[in-house]
């Protein structure tokens, strides 16, 4: 129908005979004429209906927003003084000979102009009418392309598009499956895929060397801002390729991507093992854009009288902790205050603070309800160690370390973004060295990543220190944000009973629930590994929005519905007894 798409029409298209279908964006009456501003996906373009033309002037003034046209007409030049330079068409227009109103529409439930605030409620259950606005078309787009470079990027390195299973068997994977019932297994249940990690294993003992695949994955977990129940995953596996092939490999593949789309140089990645990472910075995937860091101070607090300190610092598995914030005397006691509401999130019973007044003047230019417990020298000799200067304020942490590491983690990264304290927009880097297991709060044991993990010990040193074995293990970090994951992987089956003896996986539940990979890895499987993107969350970067629902055409919300089909829904009861399932009501 159409012959060019609104947004494509530009100076050189002048004296063109066009057809063009899309949305009326807008309708304007100037003195008898009519102006209508056509979208389609690619953008706008002004069209001038004359009363000359009387019968398509006539249906150009009856023309509401979102009323879907087809426009006959020819491109001519914007006269002088109203060109538009804000809009890729602002130079041209077409005149309007003939017009065709092929379906009428309600007014719509919110304008469709960038400059609109909606709630996200009313934009999720019109999503239809939401993905029409131009911005959002845009980010869909941008991720179309980036899909289509990322393929064009593997297949160029040899690596092949295969599809794994949807319905599967479920498997421990750190969070809870979607269970499909079977109608034809009376009692039995698929699991919908966390990941294709067995699959994509497999396909590695299966010899084809270097598999993709852009993946929906599946989890049943609690929600936040860069989680969905149902993600895309960018998933990468390779076979005969160590953990720098790999990491360098795909490192390359995000350089490329963000230099051909954003035109942006992330340069070349640092390397940080995981402790470190949890020393200094208080998470497995720091924000380097924020100069702050954590710094322990439980060896200077340990003697101290005052137990609120002096208990973490004795204990072996507590920490004490201080972060710096340069400039941070400034601020107010009610910004501290909502500091300490925030720790709290992450189980910090409170937030204690020393604000760096006069430092010549000894701890009487300190200002703190807490300097009275620590002495003067104790105080000061924190000071000397944070490298503090007057109009800093030191924040603390005594507690459990996870606790501490937790709650300073996330406050550096809060007081950095308020106090727009980043000294770059972009801070990639690779976080190694992972422990291979931690433990749980019963006393067992959980692997950090996946019970597939390669240590880099031996079978017997593993067996013989769980908690102190590292994996080969690398999560690729940005900005704050993990961008994917990955590990060499067990290809010895004897490693991988070791794994699962450590785990506390019985010979035969291994059995039942990974026999198909142990025998596989009998018949010469080859050394493997990989890793896998989060699409969404890349996505949500390399636009700068706040939320991935933002880059998915789609989404659910923070419970885990869908607002326009209202997904999930109830089931009749045919349904339900031909799957042999009887609902039990909640008390």
């Amino acid at each position: 129908m159409r012959s060019h798409y609104c947004g494509d029409l530009r100076k050189e298209h002048i004296g063109d005979d066009v057809v063009l279908n899309g949305w009326v964006h807008r309708r304007r009456d100037h003195g008898g004429v009519i102006f209508l501003d056509v979208r389609d996906r690619e953008g706008l373009t002004q069209v001038v209906f004359d009363p000359d033309r009387e019968e398509s002037f006539q249906l150009a003034d009856s023309c509401r927003n979102e009323f879907v046209v087809e426009i006959k007409g020819t491109v001519r030049a914007r006269p002088e003084g109203t060109v538009n330079a804000e809009m890729p068409t602002g130079e041209i227009e077409v005149l309007g000979k003939g017009l065709v109103i092929l379906n009428k529409a309600e007014t719509p439930p919110f304008q469709l102009d960038e400059h609109q605030q909606v709630g996200e409620d009313v934009r999720l259950r019109h999503r239809y009418i939401d993905l029409r606005r131009p911005e959002m078309q845009d980010k869909l787009r941008f991720r179309s392309k980036v899909t289509n470079a990322i393929r064009n990027y593997l297949d160029d390195n040899g690596f092949l598009d295969i599809e794994t299973p949807i319905l599967n068997r479920a498997t421990p994977e750190g969070a809870r499956d979607y269970l499909v019932p079977s109608r034809t297994h009376e009692g039995s249940f698929f699991a919908l895929p966390q990941s294709p990690q067995l699959f994509k294993q497999l396909l590695m003992v299966s010899g084809f060397d270097r598999y993709y695949q852009i993946a929906k994955c599946f989890r049943d977990e609690d929600l936040r801002a860069d989680r969905q129940p149902e993600f895309t995953q960018i998933d990468i596996e390779t076979s005969f390729m160590d953990e720098e092939a790999i990491m360098g490999m795909t490192e390359s593949m995000i350089r490329e991507l963000f230099q051909n789309m954003l035109n942006i140089d992330l340069g070349e990645f640092p390397r940080m093992p995981y402790s470190e990472a949890m020393q200094r910075y208080g998470s497995d995937k720091p924000d380097l854009r924020f100069p702050m860091e954590l710094v322990d101070v439980a060896d200077l607090m340990a003697e101290i009288e005052f137990k609120v300190f002096a208990g973490p610092a004795k204990d072996p598995k507590g920490r004490v902790a201080a972060l710096k914030v340069p400039g941070g005397a400034q601020l107010t006691r009610k910004i501290i205050d909502e500091y300490t509401k925030f720790v709290g999130i992450y189980g910090a019973k409170g937030l204690a603070w020393i604000k760096v007044n006069e430092l010549e003047k000894g701890v009487e230019g300190l200002q703190s309800p807490i300097v009275k417990f620590l002495g003067e020298d104790v105080a000061m000799q924190i000071m000397e160690r944070l490298g503090a200067q007057n109009g800093d304020i030191v924040f603390f942490g005594a507690d459990k370390e996870k606790v501490v590491s937790e709650a300073l983690g996330a406050l550096r990264i809060k007081v950095g973004e308020d106090q727009n304290m980043a000294q770059c927009e972009w801070a990639p880097l690779w976080v190694v060295d992972f422990p291979m297991f931690e433990e749980t709060d019963n006393g067992g044991m959980t692997a950090l990543h996946h019970p597939f993990t390669s240590p880099s010990c031996s079978a017997e040193e593993l067996k013989a220190n769980p908690l102190t074995a590292l994996s080969r293990a690398y999560d690729m970090v940005l900005n704050g944000c993990e961008l994917g994951g990955g590990s060499v992987r067990i290809h010895d089956q004897s490693m991988q009973k070791t794994v699962f003896e450590v785990l506390g996986i019985s010979d035969e539940e291994a059995e039942e629930k990974f026999g198909f990979l142990l025998n596989a890895l009998k018949y010469g499987a080859p050394p493997h590994g990989g890793l896998a993107f989060g699409l969404d969350r890349l996505i949500m970067l390399m636009t700068g929005t706040d939320s991935i629902r933002e880059v998915i055409a789609f989404p659910k919300t923070q419970s885990a519905s869908c607002m326009m089909t209202e997904a999930p829904g109830e089931v009749s009861a045919a349904q339900l007894r031909e799957l042999n399932i009887k609902l039990r009501k909640t008390p």
